[in-house]
């Protein structure tokens, strides 16, 4: 048996890399998934593939900024399987721009995606949350629960160009902090994973024509200048990016009996490199 056999665990943007690569170690280790994806198709394909692993999956798909997403989501878990144990709030995504070119808009995207949305599943997630515990106390058991929040280096030291994204991304901390200390009481561990470079679509180089992903119909361009690639993997003392599965172990890390009584922390997933 798996650390994680029968507990529910919930992924947000899951359908593609370091998300895809979360759900399937948690699925992997036992637990029952409910993947998302902002498009269907990935979402779709995400749950299929765990299921080919022999585990089980079911796809919520849809814009994790909308509001009536949380109730969906959260639902989902609940009506399936009756609990949740694992929350981990991944989705996202950047849209970068020096601040004399960033549009409201694009600030206020960036917080939605990061730091709304994760305050809202939370939120979704509290009531169920707070009943499970109870009647567990009732019964004299101690079940720990985990929360792990995906943020950046760039919340942590800031980063040129993403003023929102930083802004986000560190605004995720306190909200981590703060649900630590008012869901300790429910037995449920929240904590933080701060990613540096991971190879993904969104740090691929940008080659003679620069990709863009469609963000419910805005065209976002994404990659990174190969020379900057280059710079950022001489900074890193491992020597290069990590991998989404070795993204995926850091969350792991968080979600497994061995940190039950680690909670409110930050743990920062970049090969030794510290801006």
């Amino acid at each position: 048996m798996g650390k994680l056999e029968g507990k529910v665990a919930l992924v947000t943007g899951s359908g593609r890399g370091i998300g895809l690569a979360i759900a399937k170690k948690l699925a992997g280790d036992g637990a029952r998934v409910v993947v998302n994806d902002l498009d269907p198709e990935p979402g779709e394909a995400a749950a299929e593939a765990i299921r080919a692993m022999g585990g089980e999956a079911v796809a919520v798909n849809g814009s994790v900024a909308d509001p009536a997403f949380p109730a969906r989501f959260v639902g989902e878990a609940m009506e399936r399987w009756g609990g949740i144990d694992i929350l981990v709030n991944n989705a996202g995504y950047t849209w970068d721009a020096t601040i004399g070119k960033m549009t409201d808009e694009m600030f206020q995207a960036m917080l939605d995606v990061h730091l709304v949305a994760p305050f809202r599943i939370l939120r979704a997630a509290s009531e169920p949350i707070r009943m499970l515990a109870r009647r567990e106390a009732q019964e004299g058991r101690e079940v720990f629960r985990k929360v792990v929040n995906i943020s950046s280096i760039a919340g942590l030291y800031g980063n040129a160009g993403q003023a929102s994204y930083s802004s986000a991304k560190a605004s995720l901390t306190g909200l981590t902090r703060t649900l630590c200390k008012e869901w300790g009481r429910y037995k449920v561990n929240v904590n933080c994973v701060a990613y540096g470079m991971i190879e993904t679509r969104l740090t691929q180089p940008i080659e003679d024509v620069q990709k863009t992903i469609d963000v419910e119909g805005r065209a976002i361009r994404v990659g990174i200048q190969p020379e900057l690639i280059g710079a950022m993997q001489r900074m890193i003392p491992l020597g290069r990016p990590g991998t989404p599965e070795e993204a995926a172990d850091a969350v792991y890390l968080f979600c497994i009996p061995e940190s039950n009584y680690v909670s409110g922390q930050v743990l920062v997933c970049g090969g030794g490199l510290l801006l």
